[in-house]
Parts: structure tokens; C-alpha cells; sequence
């Protein structure tokens, strides 16, 4: 679990972080039974990103609250369903067994590879780094979360310009109208881009704005989790590999409960986020040791501890 957390939170990708366990378990070096928790962690783990996206406001007070609210709604609906489904996946393996029944059903079908718009445009940087730096690692680390603080900054900015003046109504009254279209419009937009930090971290500045609710941006979120586990569900597919298909499928599995867990109870996650931001806003430090301990610290304190 605390190593899905950490890995995702480095990379700041779930999905990188699935298809990596999901290529472990296809080459045997992982069993279904570990990879499952650390795929639950990477939903936790993926959180940071849109959380990062917040901290350009953080010296506005009341845009600084919005936004931080709408990026830790996401958190605390992943900590609830971690709460309630990691026990019972130890007691009872339900992922596993789901995901197995699902694998009978599509094995033998195939899958797709997409390739993601935002991977072909940042492709030519990221093979820059690489070639320059590739003996370096230390540096290139640095380089990479620069270049994230650099481009979710510029994002943030960019995203409130576009959003007020020209679609603030067509967002208000047609994607976000209500919570299922909203659900739906975070699936097919994290299938688009594969990956759900950057459709989460898109409505950040619009929440900061004031053009979008807490309980509009809650439904999104939870349709960014479903989207993000589809592209690997597809490539799984492509492996021939009955293991890593249970895994792709167990991701699903686990997103889909937890909504089925607290979509009626939706209230307990929005009122977590906007307490803690309000009480954030009243101590700035707070939502940077939020970030720097709960996504690095506790995750490699566990993982020390129990290595």
C-alpha cells in the first residue's frame, strides 16, 4: 500500500504506477495478492499532483480555500475507501475474486494502446533530460519536479483566464449540471489525456474562481479514478497475461467500490475537504507538511519499518 503511495507520489502518475505493477506481474515478479494494495495506494499517491495545483493561491485567502478544498476532496474519498476496502481485500481477496471473474469474461478479446496527447507533447523534453542527464539522476529528479511546479503554476494561471472569460456558463450549465454527467465528463476526459492528476488538477483553478461548487468537482474526481484505470485494463489485454488483466480489473473493481461505498454518503468527504482547508488557510504550513508527510514521510517510515 505506502509503496503505491510513494511510488505515484514521486512520479506523480497512477497510471505509470499501474502499468509498471501491471508489467511486474505479466514477468511473474510480483503476485496478484501484492499488487493490489500497492494499485490502492496509487490512487492515494495520485492525489498530490492536484494538491501541488492549489499552492500558487495559497496568499489568497478565500481562492486558496476553494481550491485547496476541491483538490483534497479527492484525497479524502481515496483515504475513506482505503479505510473500509483495504481490510476487507486482506480478509476476504473480493478484488481478486471479481477480478478474476472479469478476466474469464474478456480474456482472448485483445486490447488497445492509446497514446496519450499530453505523453506526445511532452515527449521531446522528457527525451532531452534523459539523453543529458541520464548519468546524473539526482539532477534530473530535481529538473522533473521543476519543471511540474513550473507547468502547474503556468497551468493554473492559464486555466483562470480561459475559464472566466470566456467558459464559465458552458461549464456551470452543461458539464457540471449534475453529478452523473459530471462523473462521466471526469471518465472520458482522464481516458483522453490517461491520466487522472491532470483532470483533476484542471478544475483546481476553476474551484479557486468560484465557478465551480465542491459537490460539482466531487462526481469529476470520482469519474478521473474510473478513466484512469481503462488505457491500463486495455494494455493489460494486450499482454496475454491472465495475472495482469486481474490486476487492471481489480483496479477498476476497487474504484467503482468505493463510489458504490460513499456516493450516498458524499456530505462526509466534501465536509472533510472544506474544513481542512478552512483550517488550512489559517495556517499556511499546513498544507505543505500535509504533502511533504503524508505522501513521503509516512510512506517511507512504513516502508523502512517493515522492510
Amino acid at each position: 500500500l505506502f509503496i503505491g503511495i510513494l511510488a505515484t507520489s514521486i512520479i506523480q502518475s497512477s497510471s505509470s504506477t499501474t502499468s509498471i505493477v501491471v508489467g511486474l506481474v505479466a514477468g511473474g515478479a510480483l503476485t496478484i495478492d501484492t499488487a493490489i494494495p500497492i494499485i490502492m495506494g496509487a490512487n492515494i499517491g495520485t492525489s498530490i499532483t492536484n494538491t501541488i495545483a492549489s499552492l500558487p493561491q495559497i496568499k489568497r485567502n478565500n481562492e486558496f480555500k476553494r481550491a485547496f478544498s476541491a483538490a483534497t476532496v479527492h484525497d479524502f474519498f481515496n483515504f475513506l475507501s482505503v479505510i473500509i476496502l483495504f481490510p476487507l481485500q486482506l480478509a476476504t481477496n473480493f478484488l481478486g475474486i471479481i477480478a478474476t471473474k472479469m478476466e474469464e469474461l474478456f480474456s482472448g478479446i485483445g486490447g488497445l494502446q492509446f497514446l496519450s496527447p499530453v505523453k506526445a507533447i511532452t515527449k521531446p523534453v522528457v527525451k532531452m533530460i534523459e539523453v543529458y542527464f541520464i548519468d546524473i539522476p539526482w539532477l534530473m529528479f530535481v529538473l522533473a519536479l521543476l519543471l511540474l511546479f513550473v507547468a502547474l503554476k503556468y497551468m493554473v494561471s492559464s486555466l483562470k483566464v480561459i475559464v472566466v472569460s470566456r467558459a464559465k456558463d458552458w461549464f456551470d450549465q452543461y458539464l457540471f449540471k449534475t453529478a452523473v454527467r459530471a462523473l462521466f465528463v471526469g471518465i472520458i476526459l482522464t481516458i483522453m489525456v490517461q491520466s487522472s492528476s491532470i483532470t483533476t488538477s484542471l478544475v483546481v483553478p476553476m474551484a479557486g474562481a468560484g465557478l465551480l461548487t465542491l459537490e460539482q468537482i466531487f462526481p469529476y474526481t470520482l469519474g478521473a479514478n474510473i478513466g484512469t484505470t481503462i488505457t491500463a485494463i486495455l494494455a493489460a489485454l494486450l499482454t496475454g497475461s491472465p495475472a495482469a488483466v486481474i490486476v487492471a480489473f481489480a483496479h477498476l473493481v476497487f474504484n467503482i467500490s468505493g463510489i458504490i461505498l460513499w456516493w450516498p454518503f458524499k456530505k462526509l468527504p466534501i465536509l472533510l475537504a472544506r474544513n481542512f482547508a478552512e483550517y488550512s488557510t489559517r495556517n499556511k504550513i499546513i498544507p505543505v507538511a500535509y504533502i511533504l508527510v503524508l505522501f513521503f514521510l509516512i510512506p517511507l517510515l512504513v516502508i523502512f519499518i517493515f522492510n
